[in-house]
């Protein structure tokens, strides 16, 4: 092995008595930790309560992950269905197979029912979320790096990636290879500073954040796609996810260009999270009023008359 390249694990499961613990797994729950640690604190710098971003989670997460396998496995279907395939198979996600754009296309189906019953807006949940996604997804794809797969095409870069690997065929696949999982975090991890610096810089309101992480990574989605050498479908020469990221890409600019033009701007904080007071702790800002005078007892009597007798300074 070239030290100049990077390595493979040997292994991407490690087993505490007879239970496999899959560095896959652990990656897609660091990335969603760090996507509601992130989503909060913006959610929360916005004006709304402290624990919405994490009770939408819980409706999100799940429909997210069943909307990333659905998508994986309606795109990939020859893996798992014809001659010489399990279709059970097609229900063990810690082996990989996650498609970000189902994830994120039934992902916000989820967002939207947490926030039905939350009493928020969808677009403003969207853009506190925006660049967290951003951040799980450069997590979640170091997991493809622990399961060796999803690699590019063979190199001899010194960043090249070190595989050997035997596939569910037999096939053993030796050699270095273009690291698309290192290309793809790195690039998620810009694009969430991206979002970041120009919500700050632009006020982004009403969707725009969310939509401006979508158009800036399918950017680069389309150029890592093109890297890489798994099996896929084809549509007029391109990859199949090369013609979804410009489809959404189109989307995503669209709508950036027509809410930008009839809604700039950010919500009101008032209007974002009714929840908002409920999270305040008793004494806090949110929890009191600025003193005034007292309306009765001692002395009243003379301050009304005070008001109403005419200055006696000098004009």
């Amino acid at each position: 092995m070239d030290l100049a390249y990077i390595p493979s694990p040997s292994r991407g499961v490690l087993h505490l008595g007879p239970v496999p613990l899959r560095a896959y797994a652990f990656c897609i729950i660091i990335g969603v930790v760090v996507a509601v640690w992130l989503g909060s604190r913006r959610w929360v710098a916005r004006g709304g309560a402290k624990h919405t971003v994490g009770d939408i989670a819980v409706w999100a997460v799940p429909f997210g992950l069943v909307g990333g396998r659905l998508y994986h496995v309606i795109t990939d279907h020859q893996l798992y269905f014809g001659d010489g395939r399990n279709p059970w198979n097609a229900f063990k996600i810690w082996e990989g197979g996650l498609g970000i754009w189902g994830a994120i296309a039934l992902g916000a189906v989820g967002a939207w029912i947490g926030c039905r019953r939350r009493g928020v807006p969808l677009p403003a949940y969207a853009d506190a979320i925006a660049p967290g996604i951003a951040l799980a997804q450069a997590c979640g794809r170091w997991g493809n790096w622990f399961n060796q797969e999803l690699y590019g095409k063979p190199t001899t870069l010194p960043w090249g990636l070190e595989i050997h690997h035997v596939e569910a065929d037999g096939t053993v696949v030796d050699g270095i290879f273009q690291p698309t999982f290192l290309y793809e975090s790195l690039w998620c991890v810009g694009v969430a500073l991206l979002v970041i610096w120009a919500d700050r810089r632009f006020t982004l309101g009403h969707g725009r954040a969310f939509a401006l992480y979508v158009a800036a990574y399918t950017v680069g989605r389309f150029w890592i796609e093109y890297l890489r050498i798994d099996e896929a479908h084809h549509i007029l020469g391109l990859r199949l996810n090369d013609w979804t990221a410009i489809i959404v890409f189109v989307g995503a600019v669209t709508y950036l260009v027509v809410v930008g033009r009839t809604r700039p701007g950010r919500e009101a904080p008032d209007s974002i999270d009714p929840a908002a007071g409920a999270d305040a702790e008793p004494g806090s800002e949110a929890d009191t009023e600025p003193s005034r005078p007292s309306d009765s007892g001692p002395g009243a009597e003379r301050t009304a008359a005070a008001t109403d007798e005419p200055s006696q300074q000098p004009t």
